[in-house]
């Protein structure tokens, strides 16, 4: 166990919406309800997997909804705690352990905010190792873990209970609501035992994403590039560099849809690149070619400072570097693919390793 100040919060809430790829939620909105919580409550307790008891009753805590409806709709601090406490009262136990369901903006510091208000430890864990827009696509859900019972609270007071047949029906039923409760809620999602988060989480992320927080901010103290550090520590790739020349995005349906344009600079002139998003980016095309796509991981870095840029943030004339991290290998297996591949998503071609796209670009395949 190691208890976690208000320099790792900050590092968190950089490196998690790294790999958030550009979803998962406002890291600034996140990043104040995990400060405030540590300011009245004090050190937050973060345990391994490895620490984890078997028969604890572990809870992931996050946002669901549009990221663009936190600019103008700011948390109140409430929901998570409704959501929560109706969850126990639902199921007639307290939540023992709360951990992040994915790696990215308002969504890595929410558990933060739990952990710290309840006394309770978060696990460094989490179910996606990057962002995604819809609830089955966690590892959870690829373990056979069931979403329910769902509790899902909004800023009005208003909470609502699912139990769903399936976990693609808790998406359907919880956006259609999400909608309704003016495009976020927060929710207690995912209820397990440890054995089962042992079995169905990615190990580590919270630590991992510090480093990378860390890792630019201490670049940018040495003269460093703060790009190259992320691709070290990820593993990833750097696909293109260039500035916004048009960007369409629209909320719909509990989601942010859209597409953003790059014009290439630097060596990447006379080139442009087409990154298509779903609250997180899922396609990044680079002259007509597929550079990378889902599960894999795309963020757009700032060029300057290599603070990611979120899909809400993006404007006209900003300057970025765009990078592809692989993915965890539970996203390569059949079902990891089936349930959040480019074919999930209405692409019309099949997955491809981000490494195997980038050798056969740079092969002129």
């Amino acid at each position: 166990m190691r208890l976690l100040d208000e320099q790792a919060i900050e590092d968190i809430a950089v490196g998690a919406a790294v790999l958030g790829t550009g979803g998962g939620g406002d890291p600034y909105v996140g990043k104040l309800m995990a400060l405030q919580a540590l300011k009245n409550n004090g050190p937050i307790k973060m345990i391994t997997l490895d620490e984890l008891d078997d028969d604890a009753f572990v809870v992931p805590t996050a946002m669901m909804g549009a990221p663009t409806v936190l600019v103008e709709k700011v948390p109140s601090g409430k929901e998570i705690f409704n959501s929560v406490h109706n969850l126990e009262d639902y199921m007639g136990k307290k939540i023992d352990v709360t951990m992040p369901i994915e790696a990215g903006g308002v969504n890595s510091m929410i558990p933060l905010a739990v952990a710290a208000s309840l006394g309770i430890p978060m696990i460094d864990a989490d179910g996606m190792g990057r962002a995604f827009p819809e609830l089955q696509m966690v590892t959870f859900h690829l373990f056979g873990v069931s979403a329910c019972p769902m509790l899902v609270s909004d800023e009005k007071g208003n909470s609502i209970v699912f139990k769903t047949v399936c976990n693609q029906w808790t998406e359907r039923i919880a956006r259609a609501a999400c909608s309704e409760m003016g495009g976020s809620v927060m929710d207690a999602i995912y209820p397990m035992s440890g054995a089962e988060v042992k079995k169905a989480s990615i190990p580590g992320i919270v630590t991992l994403t510090e480093e990378i927080g860390k890792g630019i901010r201490e670049a940018k103290e040495k003269g460093k590039s703060p790009i190259d550090v992320v691709l070290e520590i990820t593993g990833g790739f750097e696909i293109f560099k260039g500035k916004v020349v048009d960007i369409v995005r629209k909320t719909q349906g509990g989601f942010v849809r859209g597409e953003s344009h790059f014009s290439g600079i630097d060596e990447y002139k006379g080139s442009s690149l087409e990154l298509n998003f779903q609250n997180e980016n899922l396609v990044a095309i680079v002259d007509g070619k597929v550079a990378c796509s889902t599960p894999d991981l795309i963020a757009v870095l700032d060029a300057e400072t290599g603070h990611p840029i979120t899909t809400e943030g993006l404007r006209y004339g900003a300057r970025g570097v765009i990078i592809a991290m692989p993915c965890h290998e539970h996203w390569r297996t059949e079902i990891g693919i089936e349930t959040a591949g480019p074919r999930y998503f209405g692409y019309d071609f099949d997955y491809t390793p981000v490494e195997e796209l980038v050798a056969k670009n740079k092969a002129g395949e």
